[in-house]
């Protein structure tokens, strides 16, 4: 299911110097040499998670980071984040960053835009199923589970189809100083939505990175046509599809500027970052 909302098509015309024709021999050798030599390359980045910053930071309130939306599409064209001052929930999809904004509104976001937090991998599928029954959000992740080849993985899911009912977040845009997100969420814009048509996409990451990301799943929501979404709450599945990425490398990069650096990231917040997911 693709999910280009809010796009207007339109045909772009790129103008060609003319030049001399070259023979054909002469263009397909330096193309053999060099897909030979860029294809490790190229697949490298296929399997891993590229993540920016942690969520413990983005928890504490460090909302700014210097990684542009463009640099971050070279790691993936799949993930979800937000963007500087947490202006919204992300949701990038087939290479296309949407903004869900604290009124629910979805639009796309400019790739020059900067995000403090954000996860993101190349998707391909490597299982797919059906689930046709009415289950609620704890039944669907057991359904999950139990088909996953290994809890100690980190996976990208995407879910897509009907949905009986989903329940939403997205937080307004903050200004300077910054509170910590366990307060910013206390006043959080909720969604409902019932009988939609959406997908689902995010990351299902193992116990271990607690901290680094949050264990279990983590996933955002786009409504058909862009009706709507935002960080998932909860929901009830109708007649869905999903689809699984199994990721066996995670590389993360952590932001060089004082916000960071001054953080407190010693203490345990996963009180704290329960409290900001769920």
């Amino acid at each position: 299911m693709s999910c280009h909302l809010l796009v207007d098509a339109k045909p772009i015309t790129i103008p060609v110097a003319k030049t001399k024709s070259i023979p054909m021999p002469i263009l397909i050798i330096p193309l053999i040499v060099g897909l030979i030599f860029a294809t490790p390359e190229l697949f490298a980045q296929q399997d891993v998670l590229y993540q920016v910053s942690t969520l413990d930071a983005l928890v504490s309130g460090v909302f700014e980071g210097g990684t542009t939306l463009a640099e971050l599409s070279t790691h993936g064209d799949f993930g979800i984040g937000t963007f500087n001052s947490v202006d919204g929930e992300m949701l990038f999809l087939d290479g296309f960053f949407y903004r869900i904004d604290g009124a629910g509104k979805v639009r796309l976001a400019d790739m020059g835009e900067k995000t403090p937090f954000a996860a993101v991998t190349f998707f391909e599928a490597d299982q797919s199923m059906t689930a046709d029954s009415c289950l609620d959000q704890e039944a669907f992740f057991r359904f999950i589970e139990g088909r996953l080849p290994s809890p100690n993985l980190f996976y990208a899911v995407k879910v897509h189809g009907i949905f009986r009912s989903v329940r939403t977040r997205s937080v307004p845009r903050q200004e300077k100083p910054y509170r910590p997100l366990t307060e910013v969420v206390k006043t959080q814009p909720v969604f409902e939505f019932k009988n939609v048509t959406g997908v689902m996409a995010g990351f299902r990451c193992p116990d271990y990175v607690q901290g680094i990301n949050f264990k279990g799943y983590h996933l955002h929501f786009l409504a058909k046509e862009g009706a709507g979404g935002g960080h998932v709450l909860g929901f009830v599945t109708d007649r869905v599809t999903v689809e699984i990425d199994r990721t066996d490398e995670l590389r993360l990069k952590l932001p060089a500027d004082s916000a960071f650096f001054k953080a407190g990231l010693s203490s345990d917040r996963t009180a704290d970052v329960s409290k900001v997911e769920k």
